[in-house]
Order: structure tokens, then sequence, then C-alpha cells
């Protein structure tokens, strides 16, 4: 079947589907909060859009319900263009909530409810969820119905097993990208297009850079156009963007790689909670000097997420340390406005320079977080079926390409293209072209290969490799890169091929069960830490080290050293797992 004609078909499937969808559905579950309705997926191989049967002989639409433990604001109920392309091709849609609150006690209070929604996306809470029965094997039904899930993820499927002792597959991982490969960089330290352009493009590697870089644009500039003051550097502490922005750095700054918490020694596997390593005390007494110079926003402990987002939408800060995903919306309604030198660049900044920023450190496959199908779900094979749908060639494109012929189209050398009209439409106004076309909204649900791997015709399964990347820029991102002398963000960081590959993978996603001790421990560290940290950096600088000496002091009191001992544990179990 040629691709338009294919397309018609998945348009008049979505007419037939629309009036059964809008009065049947599967089992009502208060773990989802949005309207919709749902179908089986197609049980073929990469590519297939025929709604398979889900082997009770019933193929008609039913509604699943989900939740996801991350935001999701620009989700329209799959009624967007994806969204309907996806319907039309399993029957599907999803009747979901995303989380808006603290997603670990939102996850601790289903799993205390006995209740659960049909689908589950629980990041880093998926022992809570095991412990409490509510998640179902998924073993059997990925060898029986999921030939695009095991395709994808080929003989690295072992690693999707929860544990030693539970070899169970609970989730389909949906963070980890499988046979990635990174061209662009979107974390370091970033500054406004404007301060580095003014003050022409002065060398920004290490933090006395980026710092001296904040200082003489303020001297020049202490307010904006309206009268109001320009912003050094403002943090994002609110909850748990404060490991992103606050103290996930000062590993990225002091040459060691992200393992969330704990830093873990590459030969020995020795495990240490990371803010007792003594050099990232200097990068917290950087981050001090910071606000007693008057450089840090002094409501960077205090604001909340919505707040943070509206100071960069104002254009009135200068620096950020955040990973793009953290602060897009606030750039991209500068960008929607036409303020491209209020954006911001990536920068691989370090404490000194004789530290490398680790931004590319490789991890190999990691599997840990992804979507899981519960006890509750009425149909657990038309469930796996519709996962495996997002996991297809077709599913893929979809979410990273959007639909043919509106989104993109084939040149006379097949190559995939991106109009000129959706490119800008793209790069100007990113969360308004997510919420209207559904492109890249549901990646976060179905397991997907990474960037710079070819599908079937010979393209490029994501629209992130050089020639694409490059093409989303704004031409004040293209002057920058360029007076660096790089083409992509990336060029400016350390490659990957300067690290060696970690054994155990991304530590952070590594499950803790349920029942640890370990869970009681970590929660008491970050109590402290929370507390300490910011303390430390708004102090006096005369009492910084004081406060830090307490800080290290209360740590050991309250058993980081017992903690650390059986992260290691977990640490040498995972790569026993994987090398069995």
């Amino acid at each position: 079947m040629n691709r338009k004609r294919k397309w018609l078909v998945l348009l008049l499937a979505v007419v037939m589907l629309a009036g059964l969808i809008a009065g049947c559905g599967g089992k009502k579950n208060d773990g989802g909060g949005n309207s919709g309705g749902t179908s089986s997926a197609n049980g073929g191989g990469s590519g297939s859009t025929n709604a398979g049967s889900s082997g009770d002989g019933d193929s008609g639409p039913i509604t699943f319900t989900f939740y996801g433990a991350d935001p999701n604001p620009n989700w329209q109920n799959m009624q967007d263009p994806v969204g309907r392309a996806i319907t039309a091709a399993t029957g599907v849609i999803l009747d979901a909530e995303f989380e808006v609150g603290d997603p670990a006690q939102k996850i601790a209070l289903i799993a205390a409810s006995g209740e659960y929604p049909h689908l589950i996306s629980p990041k880093g809470d998926l022992g809570k969820l095991v412990e409490a029965g509510a998640m179902l094997d998924l073993t059997d039904l990925i060898e029986q119905h999921a030939p695009n899930i095991k395709k994808l993820f080929g003989d690295q499927i072992k690693r999707l097993r929860y544990s030693e002792d539970d070899p169970s597959i609970y989730v389909i991982p949906t963070y980890a990208e499988v046979d990635q490969t990174y061209f662009d960089a979107g974390g370091g330290f970033q500054l406004q297009h404007r301060v580095v352009k003014e003050l022409g493009f002065p060398r920004i590697r290490t933090v006395k850079d980026f710092e001296n870089a904040i200082r003489e644009y303020l001297k020049r500039h202490p307010k904006d156009e309206n009268g109001n003051p320009n912003i050094g550097l403002t943090l994002n502490a609110d909850d748990w963007r404060m490991y992103i922005s606050v103290t996930n750095p000062a590993f990225y700054t002091t040459g060691a790689p992200d393992d969330g918490e704990y830093y873990i020694d590459i030969d020995t596997y020795e495990v240490t909670y990371h803010f007792r390593r003594p050099i990232e005390k200097e990068y917290f007494r950087w981050l001090n000097h910071m606000n007693a110079e008057g450089l840090l926003d002094p409501e960077s402990f205090v604001q909340k997420y919505d707040q943070y987002l509206a100071k960069i939408a104002s254009g009135r800060v200068l620096g950020l340390i955040d990973q793009r995903w953290d602060f897009q919306e606030g750039e991209n309604a500068l960008k929607a406005e036409g303020k491209f030198e209020y954006g911001y660049g990536h920068y691989p900044v370090t404490l000194t320079e004789e530290f490398k920023e680790t931004s590319f450190w490789p991890v190999g496959f990691s599997p840990g977080w992804g979507v899981g199908i519960t006890v509750d779900c009425p149909d657990p094979v038309r469930a796996i079926k519709f996962l495996d749908f997002l996991a297809s060639e077709e599913g893929q494109l979809l979410d990273n390409w959007g639909i043919e012929g509106e989104h993109y189209y084939y040149d006379e050398n097949g190559k995939r293209v991106i109009p000129d009209d959706v490119l800008e439409r793209k790069k100007n106004d990113p969360s308004g072209f997510q919420r209207e076309t559904g492109i890249d909204l549901y990646h976060n649900m179905g397991a997907h290969y990474g960037d710079g791997v070819l599908d079937s015709t010979g393209n490029y399964y994501t629209t992130n490799f050089p020639e694409q990347i490059v093409a989303t820029y704004n031409d004040v991102e293209k002057e920058v890169l360029a007076a660096y002398g790089a083409t992509t963000w990336k060029d400016l960081f350390p490659s990957e091929k300067e690290f060696p590959v970690k054994p155990w993978g991304a530590a952070w996603n590594i499950q803790v069960p349920a029942d640890s001790e370990l869970n009681v421990l970590q929660e008491r560290m970050k109590e402290i830490t929370w507390r300490r940290i910011p303390e430390a950096i708004l102090a006096p600088p005369e009492d910084f080290d004081r406060i830090w000496d307490e800080y290290q002091q209360e740590l050991i009191k309250a058993g980081v050293e017992k903690m650390e001992d059986e992260y290691e544990k977990l640490v040498r179990a995972r790569i026993k797992l994987w090398n069995e």
C-alpha cells in the first residue's frame, strides 16, 4: 500500500471509531484524569497498522487509564494529529493523568489504594507498586504479542529484568534510548546570547568565566528596557528540580558522571554520597560567592517552578544552570515573541580547567524507568499490543516526525524532509507546535531507538541528527556557535569517547526495593542536604566552612556510611544481573 493511500485508510478508521469510542470504554479507574477511549493494537511486525485481536475475540475500542509521573502540559487527550493516527492504527485512546505535584507521593497513594490505572509510568517509584502487587510480569506478553519490542531491544532485553531475585519484566523502558548517539547538548551552564555577543564572545570554560560574563553584562545593563532589574543567575530549587539545577551540577563541574546522588568509582565500584567529595564543597563555595556578590537571584530557594519559568520568559535572566527540558517552556515564550537574543547557549563549564564536563559520559543501554501494565488492566494483551505499536517503526515515526504529507515528505531521493513552514513553527514555538501536532508528545510512553539509528528506508528514526539539528537553530544561535567555532552545542563539550562506559549504566535509575532500609536512609539524607545546601549557599562567606563541616557531621550521624554500603550492593547486583 502506498503512503498516501495508507494515510487515507487511517483517517477513515478514525471516523469509523469515533462514534464507537464515545460510548464505549474499558474499566474506569481513579488513576486516570482526562477523557478517552481505547482499542487493541496490532500484533504484526514493524510498520504494520492493522488493529489486531486481543485474543479474546474482542477487537473493538476500549479505554485504558494511564498515569504518568512526569508533567505533560501539552496533552490534548490524543486529539492532536499524531494521537488520532495512533488511535486509527490501534484503536487506543488513553484516559490519562499526568503529575503536577510530587510524583513519589502520588505513586505511594496509588500503591496503597489497591486500585490502579491500567497503564502506569512511575519513574523511580516502581518498587512501591511491585511491593503492593500492582504490576504484571510482562515477560510472556512480550514473547507472545510484542514482536516490535523484541526486535527493538534484541539481546539487551535481559536488562529489562527487575532484579536477580525477581527476574520479572515490569516496565517497558521508555526513558532509555536503544543505540543512542548524542548530536546536541541541552545541559551545561546557560548564558543568554545577548550577553556573549556584547562581550565579544568570551571564553566560557570555568565557573569564573561564567561569573565574569554575568558581572560585566550586569555592570553595563543593570536593568532591562522596561526599567526592571536584570537577574544574573537564578536556580530552580522547587521540589525534585533541586537535583537538576542545584545539586547535580556539583558533579558535572568536578569530573564525575551523573549517577543520581552517588559517586561510584569506575574501577572499584565503591559508592560515596557525592556531597561527601571534598571537591564538591568548592563548587558550593562558588555559589556562596555568587550570592555574596549579588549575582545570584535571592529568590532561588523560595520561588516556585512557574515563577522560575516566568522570570525566564521575561528575558531578564542572564544565566541558568539547568537542563533545556526544564527551562524550555520559558525560553520558548521568548522565541515565540521573536526575542532570539534572549535565548540561551549551552557551555561546558567546570570548576577549573583541570576537569572535563561530564554531560556525555556514556552509560550504554541503561533501562529502568518506563511504562508497565497493572493487575487492574481489563485486557493486558491489547495493552501490550498498544505498547508494541508505539515501539514499531510506524509508531516511532509518528512520534518523532508526525504525519506524512502534513509534517514531512520524501524527496526524489527518498530522503525524509520537514517543510520550511513546519520547521519554522517547530523551532520558533516548540510548545505550541507540540501541542498542535502531538509530535514528541508520546515519547515517554513507548520504547524507541535513539538518535543516529536508521529505519528501513535508510532515514533516521528521530529528527535529532546534525543536519536537522542545525536547521532548527535560529540565526542568532548560528551566529553565536560560529563565533565559537562550532556547528552544534555539543561541539563545545567533551565527547563520550573521552570517558569509559559505566558497567552499571545510569545508577540513578536503579530500583530500590520498597522494603529496603535504604529508602529511609535516602530520604533522611535528602532532608538534611536540601536544608543544608541552601543554608551554606546563602550564608555569609565567613560562615561557609562551619556550616559545611556541620553538614558533613550530620550526614555521618544520620547513617550516610550505611546508605553508601547498601547502595553499593545494588550497583554490584545490577552489574552481575546484566552480565549473567
